[in-house]
């Protein structure tokens, strides 16, 4: 994250007036403040790969080595297991359909989680909306996702299975998927900053839910008893929508959102009603 510094020069742009989300709407307070977060984005991207030889290549480097390493121990197993799909990319596609999105959600879920701790003494020292720490690590989440999605495209072009229209149903997947990891996020942020342990468990949480999800599995080759609680997984329905658009070149099932759609607006009113009860307190426990 950008120093105190840092933060101190873009403030300078914003708006004065104290907003921690008690008394002023969290979405005006980010757009009163929208300068000072994509100033945060630029600078912590640049911060990150200034002094490195290769730059911007690491930040695709951990989804392809990811998708390498499940491709190498996987596809034989997997190819057959892809019916309908006539490629010899299929199982590398199916994938990088599901390991992309994850990655996004993941990090936003992670790197929130912490952010509030993180970044005490930015807390301490500056008057600003604590809500636009959470939407800086949503924007750099972002920049990230779009780097490695325009190379996946990118690849997908090269290879004659770039899909059409149904390209565009991913616009309302993504936001789907994050304004449920941006509200984990937050709700996990603040907890984080009153019961320390929350990280280690958020941590653990996501690997059983990453195992959880059909990523490196189709849900075809799941016992049907099991079904209904994959399902009802929230994540498994933007994975879902995502394979079918790269994978099959259909439009999603939008039906099957429906549980990743409710969990995001249910989470999300809790996360702001918590966010306004204990921000003012953030101060005083870190």
């Amino acid at each position: 994250m950008p120093t105190c510094g840092a933060w101190s020069a873009s403030l300078r742009g914003a708006s004065c007036t104290r907003s921690d989300g008690n008394g002023r709407p969290v979405l005006l307070a980010l757009w009163n403040y929208r300068g000072f977060v994509l100033a945060s984005v630029r600078r912590e991207f640049e911060a990150r790969y200034r002094a490195s030889v290769l730059g911007g290549f690491w930040a695709v480097a951990n989804p392809i080595a990811q998708i390498a390493v499940y491709t190498l121990v996987l596809s034989e197993v997997m190819q057959a297991r892809l019916p309908g799909v006539d490629t010899a990319y299929a199982y590398s596609i199916f994938l990088c359909a599901g390991i992309i999105p994850w990655l996004l959600f993941s990090e936003i879920v992670s790197r929130s989680t912490s952010v509030f701790v993180d970044n005490a003494n930015l807390i301490k020292k500056l008057s600003f909306p604590r809500i636009c720490l959470p939407a800086t690590v949503v924007g750099s989440a972002l920049l990230n996702f779009a780097i490695v999605f325009g190379l996946f495209l990118a690849f997908l072009l090269v290879t004659g299975r770039l899909p059409g229209a149904p390209l565009l149903a991913l616009i309302p997947v993504v936001v789907i998927q994050v304004l449920l990891a941006a509200s984990l996020g937050v709700l996990l942020g603040v907890a984080n900053v009153f019961y320390r342990d929350t990280t280690q468990a958020v941590a653990i949480v996501l690997q059983f839910w990453f195992w959880l999800t059909p990523i490196v599995y189709p849900l075809a080759i799941v016992p049907k008893r099991f079904h209904p609680i994959i399902e009802a997984n929230p994540m498994t329905g933007v994975i879902g929508a995502f394979q079918d658009v790269l994978l099959a070149q259909q439009w999603p099932d939008w039906l099957r959102l429906l549980p990743a759609l409710s969990t995001a607006i249910v989470v999300a009113a809790l996360a702001m009603r918590f966010f306004r009860r204990r921000s003012g307190e953030m101060v005083d426990e870190l």
